[in-house]
């Protein structure tokens, strides 16, 4: 039995005839900028390192360990730098005299495991490590209380709050009236469950249940991340504070319960080495509709349900686990496969549009990539092969991180709830967030950083992570940035993908035609003004908030789909059935 691990996770079919050149290793160095990012000009000199870095790098390089005691020096040219990029619209006066190398990555090798083999049962067993298990119907059901009694609560704004009275008095009065507005729906929904529950009003006594919802809640927040925007950092807050010692002690519990995930889930029962059977392959892949008839679609579901049907009783072992049980496990690994396409996938077909339709060495007049400091709101300057190097990167970047995202949920729950480190309440200048530490994302990130840059065999820019600070107080915030990556690529590839279609129309088709030439032009227009003021530098008002350090990249992104309504060709957008980057009626 042979088969693609990639046809799993992705939709490889649609990128099978694009060829990914094979990249010539070159260091890039620009004398009179930072060695760190190689965009910014250099304020500082290192007299330990010999090396010359702008502020941002210099702070972020030298803030922990045997660095943190380095000597600096001003260059003292900074301004002047400035002033001459700001009569010029550009600090990149010399540029490289050779070409930049080409960064990118060709595909990732297929794996093709045959029978008896273990490669898959093995990573697979690896990622569902951190794969939550879906919700069954009870489990909905209390989701529903959950959601009813955080809509009405106002935690945060009772507890997140500067003060003089007691804050620790705060939280457990909150924390019980949570627990009471759940008991009286409880109550409201099943009178005599209720009244076996809370009869004597001793939360303690229900520990294990309350524990169970909040639990649910964190994991169905997971595999449903647009779902819950206004309630989940109120929830996760609640989870926090019930840790504290203090709280912990006032009421006897706490509401921190592990996620459940696939790999717990089987572990529990004794079961793992459903992981590795062949046939889970074909009881998980997901059936793509594209192309294909209704009878081929109805006849590969069959399959799969078949498939499934096999797994169940083959593995079912009385008083241990239930069919039921393990069908829902199958079907928490298939909705990986799904996320992994809604929120993967359009960063590799991004990554595929930049191959295309731009080449980094012969760039098109009319669809340069080059930008300038100052020029249609950038913030950085960067000449047409360098943009492309850099946007190329970037792309990278988010298409690892949305195949890792899991990983890094199970990382962030476990920094946001650790009792080895408490936040502060700070003015991060968007109001008082919570500051915590985040070290195992951080770590997480560094990798996934490295990864990157071995994928791109060189990197332009900064590799800052901004974590624990006021651009990214915790590790929730971390978590809520790049959940917006799919929000912004898939409206853009939905948008692409049905120009070809609107334009049958011929009064469209002249419309085109008159504002941009082609259909191919309209195309190149819009990635153009994408991968030029999407990757700019914008969004904030220094270089440590935005710039080319890893956050300030997805920063640049949320600022240009903030104008989107203001770009020539959104007629064509709305045409496309466009309504918004957010899921909404909002632009």
């Amino acid at each position: 039995m042979k088969f693609d691990l990639d046809s799993v996770l992705t939709e490889p079919e649609k990128l099978e005839n694009f060829e990914f050149e094979e990249p010539e290793v070159q260091e890039i160095k620009i004398e009179g900028l930072c060695v760190e990012c190689g965009d910014q000009p250099a304020e500082l000199t290192c007299l330990d390192c010999d090396e010359i870095f702008c502020s941002v790098c210099f702070g972020y390089l030298h803030r922990t360990g045997n660095r943190k005691l380095h000597r600096k020096e001003s260059l003292g040219r900074h301004e002047d730098v400035v002033k001459d990029k700001a009569e010029t619209g550009s600090i990149m006066d010399i540029e490289p005299s050779s070409p930049t190398p080409s960064l990118s990555s060709p595909p990732e090798p297929v794996i093709i495991v045959s029978e008896g083999s273990s490669s898959y049962g093995t990573w697979l067993t690896e990622r569902c490590k951190f794969i939550p298990v879906r919700l069954t119907v009870s489990e909905r059901k209390l989701l529903r209380l959950l959601e009813a009694a955080l809509n009405v609560s106002e935690y945060t704004d009772k507890v997140d709050v500067l003060l003089y009275s007691s804050k620790m008095k705060r939280i457990v009065a909150q924390l019980q009236e949570i627990c009471s507005i759940l008991a009286g729906l409880v109550v409201a929904t099943d009178i005599k469950l209720g009244q076996e529950m809370f009869k004597d009003k001793d939360y303690a006594k229900n520990a294990k249940w309350f524990k169970k919802i909040f639990e649910i809640g964190r994991r169905y927040k997971i595999m449903n991340p647009e779902k819950m925007r206004d309630s989940f950092g109120k929830l996760m807050y609640m989870v926090m504070d019930s840790r504290l010692p203090e709280v912990q002690q006032a009421m006897e519990f706490d509401l921190y319960s592990p996620l459940v995930t696939v790999y717990s889930f089987l572990e529990s029962r004794d079961c793992l080495q459903l992981l590795q059977d062949d046939l889970v392959v074909q009881a998980t892949a997901e059936i793509y509709p594209e192309h294909k008839s209704r009878a081929q679609v109805q006849s590969e579901i069959k399959s799969k349900e078949r498939a499934i049907d096999v797994l169940a009783k083959r593995h079912y072992v009385p008083n241990q686990i239930s069919q039921e049980e393990i069908r829902q496990c199958l079907y928490s690994i298939g909705d990986n496969h799904a996320y992994l396409r809604s929120n993967k996938d359009p960063v590799d077909k991004l990554l595929k549009y930049l191959q295309q339709y731009f080449s980094p060495s012969s760039p098109e007049p009319d669809f340069t990539l080059g930008i300038s400091y100052g020029k249609s709101g950038a913030r950085l300057s960067h000449n047409h092969e360098k943009q492309y190097y850099y946007v190329n990167q970037s792309l990278m970047l988010w298409s690892i991180i949305m195949n890792d995202m899991f990983r890094l949920w199970s990382l962030a729950d476990a920094d946001l709830l650790s009792t080895k480190s408490r936040y502060r309440l700070l003015d991060t200048g968007q109001g008082l967030n919570r500051v915590q530490t985040c070290p195992a994302v951080g770590h997480a990130m560094h990798g996934v950083i490295a990864l990157a840059q071995k994928r791109a065999k060189s990197w332009i820019g900064s590799s800052v992570v901004h974590l624990g600070d006021t651009t990214v107080p915790n590790a929730w915030f971390f978590l809520d940035k790049y959940l917006q990556v799919p929000q912004i690529l898939n409206p853009l590839d939905s948008v692409l993908s049905s120009i070809d279609t609107v334009t049958r129309d011929p009064f469209v088709y002249s419309y085109v035609q008159n504002q941009f030439g082609s259909v191919d032009d309209l195309k190149k227009t819009i990635l153009a003004d994408f991968f030029k003021h999407a990757f700019d530098g914008s969004g904030a008002d220094n270089f440590y908030d935005a710039g080319s350090c890893i956050d300030g990249r997805l920063t640049s992104a949320w600022n240009w789909a903030n104008s989107i309504s203001k770009k020539p060709y959104f007629k064509i957008f709305l045409l496309c059935g466009f309504t918004g980057f957010n899921g909404t009626d909002g632009f």
